[in-house]
């Protein structure tokens, strides 16, 4: 049997952390930035946590198995 290949599309779009937590780019960060206050902007620069269930599909099309 052949080696089990990573979903190149999740590989792109999630990262595991160091403590296992699966982190992904916020939405809503391409365009119209100038309605959206600074505050609302500053956040959308920073990883959020998928939640337990999303991370369970997301871990398993990231390890291959």
């Amino acid at each position: 049997m052949g080696k089990l290949k990573t979903k190149s599309g999740a590989a792109k779009r999630f990262k595991i952390s160091a403590g296992g937590k699966v982190m992904k780019k916020r939405s809503g960060a391409r365009h119209n930035m100038g309605c959206k206050s600074h505050r609302r902007k500053r956040n959308m620069r920073k990883q959020s946590v998928l939640n337990s269930t999303q991370a369970k599909v997301i871990k398993r099309f990231l390890t291959g198995c």
